[in-house]
């Protein structure tokens, strides 16, 4: 969710000390600070759907989600950014005393759009394979019905996809499951999306990359 990046750099503590006083949300890329673009209707919907699916599905676990108000930075290559949902399990790692900055998320999940969909399944995903603690990172349309899930196993990360109403993500990492159809719940979709998503038979294999 990026608009564009200006060409003064800043130290970490330069970005956060004006990260904490700003109105809007920017991320912090080599040296560079990265405006972070408003989200649509569906993007947030689908957002607090699955923040709120796993929230519920959590209670009385080691486990807890969050939404895209807490960053988090990737210490192996100095990137700072706002998932639109973070879990964590066990003991949380935060970076000091304002308890703003996650260190150690299980899982990540990020909500495409147009302006970003690149860069979250590119730049952004190789900067979160850094991060020891992750074990599955989810990505989401926001335009139609469809779910790629990536799990990390040994070197590689095996990618699987979900794309009708009917499916179920199964997150094994924290133990949850979530159908399509109440992630995508409210979401106005196209008459085409829609009717692609309820004749689908299901889920797709996919393949594997490299960590």
């Amino acid at each position: 969710m990026t608009a564009g990046a200006t060409e003064t750099t800043y130290t970490p503590a330069e970005y956060l000390a004006r990260e904490r006083v700003a109105e809007t949300k920017s991320e912090y890329r080599y040296g560079r600070i990265v405006a972070m673009t408003g989200a649509s209707l569906n993007h947030n919907r689908i957002a607090l759907n699955l923040g709120g699916e796993l929230r519920q599905q959590l209670r009385g676990s080691p486990c807890e989600a969050f939404t895209n108000d807490l960053r988090v930075r990737v210490s192996q290559t100095g990137l700072y950014t706002y998932p639109d949902v973070a879990v964590t399990c066990g003991e949380i790692l935060y970076l000091d005393e304002h308890v703003d900055t996650l260190l150690n998320p299980v899982v990540l999940i990020e909500v495409l759009s147009p302006s970003t969909e690149a860069y979250d399944r590119g730049e952004k995903f190789e900067h979160y394979k850094r991060l020891d603690s992750l074990r599955e990172y989810i990505l989401v349309a926001q335009d139609k019905v469809h779910v790629e899930r990536y799990v990390h196993q040994g070197d590689q990360w095996v990618m699987s996809e979900l794309s009708a109403l009917d499916d179920v993500l199964q997150i094994d990492a924290i133990n949850c499951s979530v159908r399509l159809g109440d992630i995508y719940e409210r979401v106005k979709l196209s008459n085409d999306a829609t009717a692609a998503a309820s004749d689908s038979p299901g889920s797709t294999a996919g393949s594997s990359t490299e960590a």
